[in-house]
């Protein structure tokens, strides 16, 4: 392919050089579609006769069907319903003497006038640039090399500017502003597409660099155990540092995962908070965690905000379920229905409820519990049925019943409603 590219200037310089041959016409640019008839003019000193040369195209021979013989120094071919150029530096058209030496080349550049850019946005780093991408219109693809011109200026006053640094390959749609941009003052901002067969122009888009902003990912992220609770992890993250000095309420989003998955659950309750607490996880299990965030209401914007991408992850596991690890049965389902356990996972239920998300409610009463039913777990190998029933319930005279829970704290339980009289 690299040879095929040079084939033209190869042939241009031949021309120059030596004379041999012309071709006509010259570099032409065509649309898709178009037909096309060239010429190879022999230069008299070579003496050499039209009927003995030959064409190809991007290194192929063409069928000597489409060949003419205009006068015995000069050959032609036609060429019909022309496809888009294999690439924008052109196809290459070279006549060839019956040996296989160049004689004279033509680039052809065939292609489509560029349509109307579209998708036009654009978002604010930290306030301080403006980076902007936009798709190509209609069907995309032009064949032929096309420039895009992104400007922009103040909307009421201020002199029109062009966009200066533009990405190459896969993102070669988008351009970066790095500096000097006005706040509190909205912007007019579009794209220009232009090719040799035609020029487009975008939409007007209008925005204030206030109300595209986003900003870096949350920085020190880290996920630590919440003491023995095997289903929880705690998250805590630093706002970002860029937006210190300025006036803006951050909005936090959390994502986390299985270590063996690639499903992601995210938690969107997390307000603008740089803790959050994870129920409802598997025990033994290593999470790998992430968090982004999202400036809302920077000095007073009314708009949503950009998120920022995700933060590095962070991973942490969750302790192990001793008590299935070390192969004990479940409990029997008496035991597991019991009165005095039925009673507490409604209460505690409650009040997990009305923890959820990360909505900053105190959970410690419910930690306290799982703690003591933890503790109750690695014991139960231990000490015999009685002398434990002994220690978790105490029947009071008024029937009520004592749970002693941890670091002196009680809750009274009513009594059991008696067993229904048999039938």
């Amino acid at each position: 392919m690299c040879a095929e590219r040079l084939l033209c200037c190869v042939a241009a310089l031949l021309t120059q050089t030596l004379q041999v041959a012309v071709i006509s016409p010259q570099d032409p640019v065509l649309r898709i579609g178009s037909s096309l008839t060239a010429s190879c003019t022999l230069s008299p000193e070579l003496g050499l006769h039209a009927g003995t040369l030959y064409w190809t195209l991007n290194g192929m021979s063409l069928p000597g069907s489409t060949y003419s013989v205009v006068s015995p120094d000069t050959l032609s071919v036609t060429l019909r319903n022309l496809s888009g150029s294999r690439q924008q530096s052109g196809d290459n058209l070279v006549c060839h003497a019956a040996d296989g030496h160049v004689l004279a080349g033509s680039c052809l550049y065939v292609g489509r006038p560029p349509e109307k850019p579209v998708n036009l946005t654009c978002l604010s780093h930290n306030t301080k640039d403006l980076s902007c991408k936009w798709s190509p219109g209609g069907r995309g693809e032009t064949h032929v090399r096309t420039k895009y011109t992104l400007k922009y200026k103040l909307r009421w006053y201020g002199q029109e500017k062009e966009c200066e640094i533009y990405s190459a390959g896969k993102q070669r749609y988008s351009c970066y502003i790095p500096r000097n941009l006005a706040l509190f003052t909205p912007y007019e901002i579009w794209v220009e597409a232009a090719n040799q067969l035609g020029a487009a122009t975008s939409d007007i888009t209008t925005l204030d660099i206030l109300d595209v902003v986003t900003t870096d990912p949350p920085a020190n992220v880290q996920v630590s155990r919440v003491g023995d609770l095997e289903d929880q992890l705690t998250v805590r993250w630093a706002s970002p540092p860029e937006l210190k000095d300025i006036l803006f309420q951050a909005k936090y989003q959390i994502r986390y995962r299985l270590e063996d998955s690639t499903e992601w659950k995210v938690v969107d309750d997390v307000g603008n908070q740089t803790s959050c607490r994870l129920a409802g996880l598997r025990p033994g299990i290593v999470y790998f965690v992430q968090v982004r965030c999202n400036p809302v209401g920077i000095y007073g914007s009314r708009k949503p905000g950009i998120w920022s991408d995700w933060s590095h992850p962070a991973a942490a596991s969750t302790p192990s379920n001793e008590r299935l690890q070390s192969g004990s049965c479940d409990p029997k389902p008496g035991e597991q229905n019991s009165t005095l356990r039925r009673e507490l996972k409604q209460f505690f239920g409650w009040v997990r409820k009305h923890a959820s998300g990360c909505s900053g409610m105190s959970i410690k009463l419910y930690d306290q519990w799982r703690v003591w039913l933890q503790k109750s777990h690695r014991t139960r190998n231990q000490v015999e049925e009685g002398e434990k029933e002994k220690e978790r319930e105490k029947w009071q005279p008024d029937g009520a019943i004592i749970v002693t829970i941890v670091n002196d704290f009680s809750l009274s339980l009513p009594p059991p409603p008696p067993p229904p009289p048999p039938h």
